[in-house]
């Protein structure tokens, strides 16, 4: 046979060159040779896309195989073209997705729309289904079959697809900054900068993509099936030919609308203006010549791709001095003698479909092994990098694939290819999107971020970047078509979207966390802050809510006695100064700013005892307490409240008064006042009375009733005023907060009743707090420590806000600033796991202190704020 004579010679000379394409890196390993056949046949000759994982395009392909075979025993021609119709707008679906997400239901992030299939969904590709076999059958059993003319009317929806692909072509090009990258848009806004213009602007070409989109997700899948049903080459009896190159047509009408419309137009042209005589309108039937001009089409764009890349290197390998070497210039010569031969090489990689690979990057080009497009191994993914600032891209990724849906239906972004690849910018994050398979109505894409500008190099890039972008979305043009000044540059701008994402903002606290006034309202601040943070969380406890109405009719509280903890009696002022100058030498401003602070601490024993009603306990050498006046009534005298049992301690002299450990009493004057209690656990003593009644002087009485009356816990408004009035009058339970808040208050600051330095606030705000006698006591209550550190950085945060916006007029001013705390912000550290919750929850404001060596300063603030901020596109 002469065609198997011509294979031999042709494998001959191919068997020669097989060492040498193996040592130059062409001959591709078996399973890329695999993969990459099966990949091209799958998209060039039965009408799929390219897929993300090897898995999906080994059963995609076994499907749309099985198609065109089965296609072939099918005896009827009506039957052929439905089953072809049918199965052509099935695959072209994304059916995995599709079955995993019908009928479950599961929390909605914010993922914006197109996250899972709806019902609604499913009824609209039922309804698409229907039409487009309806359709089908009866234009190709009810029409004429002649060859096209200019009069039949195969050959008036050719027209059609022809003034349809004009109107798409113009909408899309509409869409983006540059029509066809070389002209400034004059529809597109002038300046992003100016949000209300760019958000109306925006809004009327949103409303021409809506009209693109359906005109290309609707209107031109139907005109294509129209025209594929009124060729002749479907009346007959169908050959391997007709199976195949029909099977991909009807696969492209859905699959990839675009590229399908423009594949039509053109063979419906060319056979219009040429006569039928011709071998290509004579030998092949339509369905193979839109298989050929597919390839074509696509080889075509490759090479006008690698071409445009190879000149790049051609020209940057001299322009760019930090490309520039001694043989460069001998390298350009060489390129332009043998410029035939590099076309070769250019054109070989372009059939084979292969990268084209300048070798150390040098303007010398060689053909790697072909490949398919997911040429790394596993799924999209799975080998990212876990980063401090990963949270962030992961916050942002939902909301930027909901606005990237909506600007690929609208053509924002091209033409959307398999394999191609989009570059994010905003502020210092760089984001890597790539498409890596379409089909009807969907698009799956990629997105990397990328790493911050760590070098110097990494830092050019990224100006470079920030240099097109400017130039496209910034910069004010005065002429109505402007030209693009980046024209021939690897990335062309496309659009800019509003993301919904953190930005960072990063100011120096100088004059503010060291000013002597600001640090003075600091600690006196701090103490109302304690309070209603105290008081909040008291009033929204589990439980309380349900509790308000099984106390409104009870006329009198019980009585609540928690255990007595004793401690040791309290230093002479001797010991106390002692103190002062061996254990805060370790915790001064010396070294203010170290990781961690070197504290001395003070083991003390304690004993503990509860002092239970009804029992008497003798034990040598400690201090009996008597009961005085009648217990049967249930209630316990004052004076035994106040006594405590202490062991190991040597009797006190009579006449000396005794310094005692303060406890409150527990009888509340008001019923209600127990739902506003602080927990048992916290109402122990660690302090002298001595000191506890010095530092009670300091607390607001006044704030803290005003912030008892501000409470809506109540379900009864008329009682609620009265009830809270009662409450706020109750002695008892003020005591018990002035306990517990000057308490926690004497934890953070110390036994020094000094404005503190901008080192101690860095120190307590990352939860390093001073050795005193209430630390061990704050640090046993995990609970009431995270409320007092929150309320250390609520304080904090009070601080910089009074000093850049004024100071507060009133006490609702101060709630309302708490009551935003609480509500739109999260103060904290960046290594906290709360932290990255809140970037999760999208709390709009982030807050955190920090310290660098490296800027003027005590110290640094770190505020993420969240905003409807902006990502461009290229």
């Amino acid at each position: 046979m002469p065609a198997l004579e011509h294979m031999n010679q042709i494998l001959h000379i191919l068997f020669v060159f097989l060492p040498f394409l193996w040592a130059l890196g062409t001959l591709p390993p078996p399973d890329a040779l695999f993969l990459w056949a099966m990949e091209q046949v799958l998209e060039f000759g039965l009408g799929g896309s390219s897929v993300s994982t090897h898995l999906r395009l080994l059963v995609m392909f076994i499907m749309s195989a099985g198609t065109a075979i089965a296609s072939y025993f099918i005896p009827s021609t009506v039957g052929v073209v439905l089953f072809m119709t049918g199965f052509g707008f099935l695959l072209s679906l994304n059916l995995s997705d599709m079955g995993h997400k019908i009928g479950t239901k599961s929390k909605d992030l914010p993922s914006g729309p197109g996250k899972h299939f709806s019902w609604k969904e499913c009824l609209f590709y039922i309804i698409i289904l229907v039409l487009a076999l309806l359709e089908t059958s009866l234009l190709h059993h009810f029409a004429g079959f002649s060859q096209i003319s200019k009069s039949n009317s195969q050959a008036i929806v050719g027209y059609g697809l022809m003034i349809l692909l004009i109107i798409l072509w113009i909408l899309r090009e509409i869409q983006s900054v540059y029509i066809i990258g070389i002209f400034r848009n004059p529809f597109y806004p002038k300046d992003v900068q100016t949000v209300t213009v760019f958000f109306e602007k925006q809004t009327r070409l949103m409303k021409i993509g809506i009209v693109r989109r359906i005109l290309l997700t609707l209107v031109s899948p139907f005109a294509m099936i129209a025209f594929l049903s009124l060729d002749s080459s479907l009346q007959g009896l169908h050959s391997v030919s007709v199976c195949i190159g029909f099977t991909r047509a009807f696969r492209m009408v859905w699959q990839n609308t675009e590229n399908a419309l423009l594949e039509t137009v053109i063979v419906s042209t060319v056979h219009l203006i040429s006569s039928t005589d011709i071998w290509w309108n004579r030998s092949l039937d339509t369905g193979i010549r839109l298989l050929l001009v597919g390839i074509i089409r696509d080889r075509l764009i490759q090479f006008i791709s690698k071409l445009q890349f190879a000149v790049t290197v051609l020209l940057t390998s001299w322009t760019e001095k930090k490309q520039r070497r001694k043989t460069t210039a001998t390298l350009c010569i060489l390129n332009i003698v043998f410029s035939p031969f590099v076309l070769v090489i250019i054109v070989f990689s372009t059939l084979l479909s292969s990268p084209l690979l300048p070798l150390f990057t040098l303007p010398v080009f060689l053909v790697g092994f072909p490949r398919p497009i997911q040429s790394w191994p596993g799924a999209a993914g799975t080998t990212a990098c876990v980063c401090a600032d990963t949270v962030y891209y992961y916050q942002m990724v939902p909301r930027l694939t909901a606005v990237l849906q909506t600007a690929m239906a609208a053509g924002s972004l091209g033409l959307l290819l398999p394999g191609s690849h989009y570059l994010g910018r905003f502020q210092d994050r760089l984001i890597w999107i790539m498409i890596l398979e379409c089909g009807y109505t969907y698009c799956s894409i990629n997105i990397k971020g990328l790493e911050l500008q760590e070098t110097s190099c990494h830092t050019a890039e990224a100006r470079r970047v920030d240099e097109v972008f400017e130039d496209a979305f910034e910069q004010e043009y005065t002429r109505v078509c402007s030209l693009n000044e980046h024209f021939g540059n690897v990335l062309t701008p496309c659009t800019v979207l509003p993301v919904k994402l953190y930005s960072d903002a990063r100011n120096v606290l100088s004059g503010i966390i060291d000013s002597h006034e600001n640090l003075k309202e600091f600690k006196g601040d701090l103490i109302k802050v304690l309070v209603w943070i105290l008081v909040q969380y008291c009033s929204k406890r589990p439980g309380m809510k349900e509790n308000v109405h099984n106390t409104e009719n009870k006329g009198k509280a019980p009585l609540m006695l928690p255990a007595l903890n004793t401690s040791p009696p309290p230093k002479s002022p001797e010991d106390i100064d002692s103190l002062n100058s061996e254990t805060f030498n370790d915790w001064s401003d010396d070294n203010i700013f170290d990781d961690e602070p070197t504290i001395k601490k003070v083991i003390e024993e304690k004993h503990q005892l509860k002092d239970l009603p009804g029992t008497n306990l003798f034990i040598p050498g400690s201090v009996e307490s008597q009961r005085v006046g009648d217990h049967s009534t249930g209630t316990v005298p004052e004076n035994d409240l106040y006594k405590a049992v202490l062991l190991g301690y040597p009797a006190v002299d009579k006449g000396k008064q005794e310094d005692m450990p303060y406890i409150p009493l527990m009888e509340f004057s008001c019923s209600h006042s127990h739902l506003v209690c602080l927990p048992a656990e916290w109402r122990t003593s660690c302090m002298p009375s001595s000191k506890m009644k010095e530092m009670s002087s300091l607390f607001p009485e006044d704030w803290y009733q005003f912030v008892l009356r501000q409470l809506e816990c109540y379900h009864s408004e008329e009682k609620a005023s009265n009830v809270l009035e009662e409450i706020a009058k109750d002695k008892v339970l003020k005591d018990v907060y002035v306990h517990t808040v000057m308490t926690c208050y004497f934890s953070l600051f110390g036994i020094d009743n000094m404005a503190p330095s901008p080192g101690h606030i860095l120190r307590v705000y990352s939860g390093v707090l001073p050795w005193s006698v209430a630390l061990d006591w704050l640090t046993e209550k995990p609970e009431l420590f995270q409320l007092a550190l929150k309320a250390f950085r609520y304080t904090l945060k009070l601080m910089i806000d009074k000093a850049s916006l004024g100071p507060i007029e009133d006490f609702r001013e101060l709630i309302k600033y708490l009551e935003e705390y609480e509500r739109d912000w999260y103060i904290g550290l960046v290594s906290d796991e709360k932290w990255k919750e809140a970037i999760l929850q999208e709390k709009p404001y982030l807050f955190s202190l920090g310290y660098d060596s490296n800027m003027p300063g005590p110290a640094l603030e770190i505020s993420r704020v969240n905003r409807n901020l902006w990502s461009q596109i290229s």
